[in-house]
């Protein structure tokens, strides 16, 4: 038998969790929590809502929201910089990816000296981070559950994957009821980053048993609740299927990692800042049809899972009907089709791929891949 290994924070899941949070963080010792979120997440409300309970529990806090979209390392470093004047020992984020992965940074540099840079790369942590929670607000990075966090190098213009054991969270709180405030073109960005996250994973060299479990389920669920939770912020049943998906989409990402679509996407984002599900969305069906060839038997189960496979066809048919599946789904939920949409140019093709050929998540894609292989996705993707 293989040997497995599988990592996860405690999980409390379902309606009302955010309840939990002032409890959660008392279990772990903590006195005072420095709560890191954005100005969106602010202004919808959830952390208001959150704030009483860690009243309730006897703690203090700090909150801090400077951040944006595609975190920077200045901001990063700011937040540090508060961090440590206030006094607090743990970290609590809430928001999206955003939120989150800014969190897991501000907790990594407060007890490990240097630049959010020096610890691109994978098991560069050496000393361990304080008390981590995170409470997410959308259905779509996982990153509650990863041990990753993505951070946008400003001089570079291109996102650093920073990937340590350390970085998972201690406790993830997750709340469908967090999804209602969401907008429908978020709804459908952060979807389709967590069936790129499942897909990926699922046909990535690093694949388990454990993983594929989670990743298949992830598949199932966004296919069949994304759009409804698109079309209707309050329908609850969608809100907590899209937040299972997103959640079980990380728990296998973050076991299993990634592959060719994100190390292109994260390149996309550092550059030209565009939000990363879309620049996932965009690029996915095109990712797939490259490594097709290396992963035909796992596409076909990803076919099935989506709901196609109808009638007798040819395993190679049956993988083709993955990538048309994820294509007609992207665009029944209104996202562009082409880069050109969204303002990528051949200008920079070339920076882009040779980034990409460096980006961490490469390492477990099913097909090798050779900067000339990127730029043709680039170009198709135009």
């Amino acid at each position: 038998m293989e040997l497995y290994k599988f990592v996860a924070p405690e999980i409390i899941f379902g309606r009302g969790a955010l309840e939990q949070v002032g409890e959660s963080l008392a279990r772990l010792g903590v006195k005072k929590v420095f709560v890191v979120s954005d100005p969106g997440v602010i202004a919808a409300g959830w952390v208001d809502k959150v704030l009483p309970h860690i009243r309730e529990a006897g703690l203090d806090y700090t909150t801090w929201h400077e951040i944006t979209s595609n975190p920077k390392d200045y901001e990063v470093h700011c937040g540090l910089e508060r961090y440590l004047e206030s006094g607090c020992n743990a970290v609590l984020g809430v928001g999206g990816g955003s939120s989150i992965d800014a969190a897991k940074a501000i907790a990594l540099l407060s007890t490990n000296e240097g630049h959010i840079s020096d610890f691109e790369g994978v098991d560069k942590v050496r000393r361990a981070l304080p008390p981590l929670i995170a409470l997410p607000t959308t259905a779509g990075s996982g990153s509650e559950v990863t041990q990753f966090a993505v951070i946008t190098d400003s001089k570079r213009r291109m996102k650093m994957v920073i990937g340590s054991k350390s970085l998972i969270p201690d406790i993830a709180l997750v709340d469908p009821q967090t999804l209602v405030t969401k907008g429908s073109e978020l709804t459908a960005y952060t979807g389709m980053d967590a069936l790129t996250h499942a897909i990926e994973a699922y046909v990535s060299l690093a694949a388990t048993p454990l993983t594929d479990i989670q990743a298949l389920n992830a598949v199932k669920l966004v296919t069949q609740y994304l759009p409804v939770s698109m079309s209707n912020r309050s329908d609850l049943t969608a809100k907590g299927a899209m937040a299972m998906a997103s959640l079980q989409a990380g728990l296998a990402l973050s076991n299993a990692i990634l592959g060719l679509a994100h190390a292109m996407s994260h390149q996309l984002g550092g550059l030209l800042d565009m939000p990363h599900g879309e620049a996932n969305a965009i690029l996915l069906p095109y990712v797939m049809e490259f490594n097709l060839p290396a992963a035909v038997d796992r596409y076909g189960a990803i076919a099935e899972a989506m709901g196609q496979r109808a009638g007798p066809v040819s395993r190679r048919e049956a993988a083709q009907q993955a990538v048309e599946a994820v294509r007609g789904l992207s665009r029944d939920l209104g996202i562009p089709e082409k880069l050109s949409k969204v303002g990528f140019t051949d200008e920079y093709l070339e920076t882009l791929s040779q980034n990409a050929i460096q980006d961490v998540c490469l390492v477990t894609n099913p097909r090798d891949v050779q900067i000339d292989d990127v730029i043709k996705i680039f170009l198709a993707a135009l």
